[in-house]
């Protein structure tokens, strides 16, 4: 009499299908997220939506109680009188010029000094590190005054000299942040490739740009979007060192609209929404790197 033999049982077999209701939890689930997120996007575009309704809508109707949302009559107008009542374009090249060259100063002088704290052994490394971080603690307006003479002596008012200099020394113009956030990134990074690198003969300087900024790219960028916007909407700087109209910036073009018996309001909405247009473009396309740079996932072994 022989044994009868079971047939083989599926590797799948012994799992159990997931239930209807853990899927509908799941969906309930993610549903509640989606609306928690809208929910908290809400109060942050408020203020995005109020400017482009005031830019589309005359004086008297941005002040109306109960505040009306849809403009009426769409005043179109107001963007192209905004832009030739005051020569925008200038602005806008004046503005470019100065925070390319703020972005490239920056990005290029506080990697360079990351790279210094992070990847190189040098005697001092830590005490000096902790004396730059000090400089985070030092309010700009203690610093404002002795700079504006340093630049008053040199002859420099006037120029775009006090506004593009400093960014191309790692610790000043507020670059101090920028050195710790690519050293934190830097210090992501396996060290067994610099040490490959070193054996093959590479030089300090030949790791910091095949090795070391090619894998920090999203660090990279966080730190331009950051250069970027500051520069862009700065308006102290400008304001305390340019005195000719022709090489005003947008931001002090903006306050040509006010005054202290006037405002156009009309103009200075529609103004403001096409001076932030360029940062949203810039934020949206550089959002995937922006996200994995803050974060400082870096890479594994």
């Amino acid at each position: 009499m022989t044994a009868v033999e079971a047939p083989p049982r599926s590797p799948r077999a012994g799992r159990v299908a997931p239930t209807a209701g853990l899927r509908g939890g799941r969906r309930y689930g993610k549903v509640l997220l989606y609306v928690a997120l809208v929910a908290g996007a809400v109060p942050t575009l408020l203020p995005f939506v109020w400017l482009v309704r005031s830019a589309l809508m005359q004086d008297a109707q941005m002040f109306v109680a109960p505040p009306e949302w849809i403009p009426s009559p769409f005043q179109w107008s107001n963007f192209t009188e905004a832009l030739t009542a005051q020569p925008f374009w200038l602005y806008f090249v004046n503005t470019v010029i100065i925070a390319v060259i703020s972005v490239l100063g920056t990005v290029l002088t506080c990697s360079v000094a990351a790279f210094s704290f992070s990847r190189l052994r040098w005697r001092g490394r830590n005490v000096a590190f902790a004396v730059l971080l000090s400089g985070v603690m030092l309010p700009y307006a203690v610093t404002l005054i002795p700079t504006f003479v340093m630049w008053q002596e040199l002859g420099a008012l006037d120029t775009y000299l006090p506004l593009t200099v400093p960014s191309w020394f790692a610790g000043a113009g507020g670059g101090v942040f920028n050195v710790f956030l690519l050293r934190q990134f830097f210090l992501t990074i396996p060290f067994e490739l610099d040490e490959a690198a070193y054996i093959d003969g590479a030089s300090p300087w030949r790791v910091f740009w095949t090795i070391v900024m090619p894998l920090s790219k999203p660090a990279i960028v966080v730190v331009t979007i950051f250069t970027f916007i500051g520069t862009w909407n700065d308006f102290l700087g400008p304001l305390l060192y340019l005195n000719d109209e022709e090489k005003y910036t947008l931001s002090l073009g903006l306050a040509s609209f006010q005054s202290i018996y006037l405002t156009q309001w009309g103009y200075l909405m529609a103004a403001s929404a096409a001076v932030i247009a360029p940062i949203i473009a810039l934020f949206f396309f550089l959002q995937r790197y922006f996200i994995e740079g803050v974060t400082l996932t870096g890479i594994k072994n």
